[in-house]
């Protein structure tokens, strides 16, 4: 999207404004899937977590794209989305019983991470397949915010505990259909992750029916010019060629799935915010914009990066600001960040900001939350409207209303 459509848009729709872009999104499953061309069978579980429009959803399915949910909401999204249960993984962490049976009744397929919960689902439905989430204790991605490997995770179930599933198993006589991992977010050593893998594989062995292979996801995306990410090609290869060993030797049909959240979507939104202020202090410049961490909190969560570009003035002199938000916190997006000069008014586009972003979003400070644009075929098409001030009312109940009742 270039800087002249990125201002249309903003004309037309306002601002702040999130926009993604579709010839992106897709550009990255093509890539993903290109990358595994020598598996026969794979499957790519889109996290909706990460993004969860149904337009872009639809997007997705149209790509052949499946699932990945983890709250029944998010399951019932894919549904109204046109998605077939069956082409949707659950993987819920910390939930109740009560919701993991409510997701099988629509006939989704389940993946427990914890002993209890196996054994409580397996001895009330012995014949509904489960996929188990194992923790292999190999922390293949960044910092331990976003990796969910380690051994103090709360996600998975120990390869310690492996003995402990296997009686669970036996003693109830169910069936597992699938074993899978996530060692968490912005992966770059293929081969710990590889590593990681061959864990998997290890106790994939213990089990007879497995219909799938599911290694979780994590690939890291670049947050900047010349920044490294991960080389989904060489990783495609090298653990391909390893599948495909251990599908020949398992003797039976084996599916490789992903869930790839962040790789399909993050790059491919802008989000879009104007200028109130530019406000001098005795040692910085700060540019003061029309949003804050209720619309995108990554910055100040994790300390993550988004490139911001000044696309009012891109070819202007470079001048330092730290570009802040309104919120009545502190809420800092960039600190001392080469941008083209700003005045008033002018619009800042953050990139990376299709993932984890308006998920995100709150109504902190009752601020509305901003509408969303799929840029598609060269049109900018409103996908979520703004919200207003209505909404914000919309599940209140004024206290004369109680009163009165």
């Amino acid at each position: 999207m270039k800087p002249n459509e990125l201002l249309a848009a903003i004309n037309e729709f306002g601002s702040p404004l999130y926009i993604y872009d579709a010839h992106k999104i897709t550009s990255q499953y093509n890539r993903l899937v290109d990358a595994f061309e020598n598996v026969s069978s794979l499957r790519i579980h889109y996290a909706v977590k990460a993004l969860n429009n149904i337009a872009v959803l639809q997007h997705l399915k149209g790509l052949g794209a499946c699932l990945d949910t983890v709250s029944i909401q998010e399951v019932q999204l894919g549904l109204t989305a046109g998605f077939a249960a069956s082409d949707i993984i659950f993987t819920p962490n910390g939930v109740s019983l009560e919701e993991i049976e409510n997701v099988a009744a629509l006939g989704v397929q389940i993946n427990i991470d914890n002993l209890s919960i196996l054994e409580q689902f397996g001895t009330k439905h012995p014949k509904t397949p489960v996929c188990i989430r194992i923790n292999p204790h190999v922390m293949a991605g960044g910092n331990t915010n976003i990796s969910v490997g380690h051994i103090d995770s709360k996600f998975g179930i120990s390869i310690h505990q492996m003995p402990h599933v296997l009686r669970i198993v036996e003693n109830t006589e169910m069936t597992i259909n699938g074993i899978h991992m996530h060692t968490g977010s912005d992966i770059l050593d293929i081969d710990v992750f590889l590593y990681a893998s061959e864990i998997l594989f290890e106790n994939a062995t213990h089990f007879n029916d497995l219909e799938f292979i599911d290694f979780g996801s994590g690939f890291k995306v670049p947050y900047k010019e010349g920044d490294i990410e991960t080389d989904i090609e060489e990783l495609g290869q090298k653990l391909g060629d390893r599948f495909n060993a251990f599908a020949k030797a398992y003797n039976k049909p084996l599916t490789l799935a992903f869930e790839p959240g962040k790789f399909l979507v993050s790059e491919a939104g802008k989000f879009l915010v104007q200028v109130n202020a530019v406000k001098q202090t005795t040692s910085t410049v700060f540019a003061q914009v029309n949003s804050g961490f209720n619309h995108l909190i990554r910055p100040m969560l994790y300390g993550s990066r988004h490139e911001i570009h000044n696309i009012s003035n891109p070819e202007g002199k470079e001048r330092f600001y730290s570009v802040v938000g309104y919120i009545c916190e502190t809420d800092t997006f960039a600190n001392n960040r080469r941008i083209t000069e700003i005045t008033e008014g002018d619009v800042l586009a953050f990139d990376n900001a299709g993932a984890y972003c308006f998920t995100m979003a709150s109504n902190y400070n009752s601020r509305l939350r901003p509408a969303e644009v799929l840029w598609k075929d060269g049109n900018a098409i409103l996908i979520r409207k703004r919200e207003t001030f209505e909404d914000l009312l919309h599940h209140q109940i004024p206290l004369e209303d109680i009163v009165s009742l």
